[in-house]
């Protein structure tokens, strides 16, 4: 079920500080709230999942939305959506940038959120819009996503992780939503699952070592999807180098990245290999396998 293990690349950052503050936020803002969306990123469906957040917003209604689903492999989409509501937890795939997909959450969050209103409606008190808060690790697409469930562009996006600094109650039409700091793992997350939090833009620059995380997506593709490596990567007879620094090396000559002694710089090619993965050029790819047969966990 999971990719090559040799030489997943450390991660060295850690924002104890940080996760604290958003987790004691979350606790402090749940109370006023009718229900929750947990915003995934559809290439990592699980790795993207707080460990936490479960328990975190226990007792409140919770929908998923498996954002950048327009990066993803359908097929494991779908079946990542499944696996979740089979777990007893609303999935619905979305895609913030084209804004498509909205429709299933919209419904989810209303009527969840209605199950809170007539039950105070029932105890006498007033009538109010619904309230829903919107959580997820950085740079899963959290602002995008709250701009299209509000129809306006009304939170600050960003291609970076944290962009948004802290809560923002935001009123449209008949919601108010607040937006939530992303949520930063108490410690550095290990193994592939750090790597694949790498790979899709979680974890700050400077935090993981992008040559091992290349290397990574290297022999992860060419077990998995060889035809996503760019063309770069092969060689004149159709084959690809026998290791994952020739294979980046092919690409630094294609791409004329020279580091010192005309020596290929395979470095600069495991950055630019990174954002194009990123960007989605190298194909609609899902890091995480959907569960066989099972719930899925964080």
């Amino acid at each position: 079920m999971d990719g090559p293990r040799e030489g997943a690349g450390p991660v060295t950052g850690s924002y104890p500080g940080h996760a604290a503050r958003a987790r004691r936020l979350i606790l402090e803002y749940l109370p006023v709230v009718d229900c929750v969306v947990e915003v995934l990123d559809a290439r990592i469906p699980v790795s993207s999942r707080h460990p936490e957040m479960p328990g975190l917003v226990r007792g409140k209604p919770l929908v998923i939305a498996l954002n950048k689903a327009d990066l993803a492999d359908p097929d494991a989409t779908r079946a990542w959506a499944s696996a979740y509501r089979e777990a007893g937890q609303p999935a619905w795939p979305v895609q913030s940038r084209r804004g498509t997909g909205f429709g299933p959450l919209r419904h989810s969050v209303g009527r969840l959120s209605r199950v809170t209103l007539e039950r105070e409606a029932a105890r006498g008190r007033r009538p109010r819009p619904p309230r829903i808060v919107v959580v997820g690790i950085p740079n899963v697409g959290k602002s995008s996503l709250l701009n299209r469930l509000l129809g306006r562009a009304r939170a600050r996006t960003g291609g970076v992780p944290g962009i948004t600094r802290g809560p923002q109650w935001i009123r449209a039409g008949e919601l108010e939503v607040l937006d939530m700091p992303g949520v930063l793992w108490p410690q550095p997350a290990d193994g592939e699952r750090a790597v694949r939090l790498a790979l899709t833009g979680a974890l700050a620059a400077g935090t993981y070592d992008s040559l091992e995380v290349a290397r990574w997506l290297v022999r992860w593709l060419r077990g998995r999807a060889p035809g996503a490596l760019p063309a770069e990567s092969w060689t004149a007879g159709g084959e690809l180098p026998p290791d994952c620094d020739a294979v980046l090396g092919a690409m630094a000559r294609r791409w004329r990245f020279v580091g010192a002694g005309g020596l290929p710089d395979v470095g600069r090619a495991a950055e630019r290999l990174i954002l194009e993965f990123r960007a989605g050029r190298l194909g609609r790819l899902t890091l995480d396998d959907p569960p066989a047969g099972g719930h899925p966990t964080a």
